[in-house]
């Protein structure tokens, strides 16, 4: 009797720890991703520097011209003119995100346009899930559209 006792309180605990780690769908995923890189995008208009650091990863890589910026703190100090000033540069957003079946990786790509609302190009970011629910910036990299 005991044994039994013991195993439905095993199969209770297990089938609850299941239902409460139900995975999203794939095109929730998708909607949670495009959230955060609109939240992202969102910091630059706001001129809100911190908010921007707490989209990225830790171990973020940056690519530019001149190579890859390695972590969060060379990324940060990179972008920090970005965010100086009372108008933003530039802007981005999401036209396309795709996730990998595990829904732990996302791709999000977009354009970026200048102060005055022209295109000048496009840019692709990996993001991963760092968090339920909270994803970060890995790897991002900005293109010319125009070359």
């Amino acid at each position: 009797m005991r044994l039994s006792s013991l195993s439905l309180i095993v199969v209770c605990l297990v089938a609850a720890a299941a239902a409460g780690q139900a995975r999203l769908s794939t095109q929730d995923v998708r909607s949670q991703v495009m959230e955060h890189e609109r939240a992202f995008a969102a910091t630059m208009a706001a001129r809100d520097f911190e908010g921007f650091a707490k989209y990225l990863s830790r171990e973020a890589v940056f690519m530019t011209a001149d190579g890859a910026l390695r972590g969060k703190e060379a990324v940060m100090r990179a972008w920090r003119p970005h965010y100086d000033g009372a108008q933003p540069p530039f802007s981005w957003e999401p036209e396309q995100v795709e996730v990998v079946e595990s829904g732990t990786l996302a791709y999000s790509t977009g354009p970026i346009r200048d102060a005055a609302g022209r295109r000048i190009g496009s840019y692709n970011s990996v993001w991963r899930l760092e968090a339920p629910g909270r994803w970060a910036v890995v790897f991002d990299r900005g293109c010319d559209c125009r070359k």
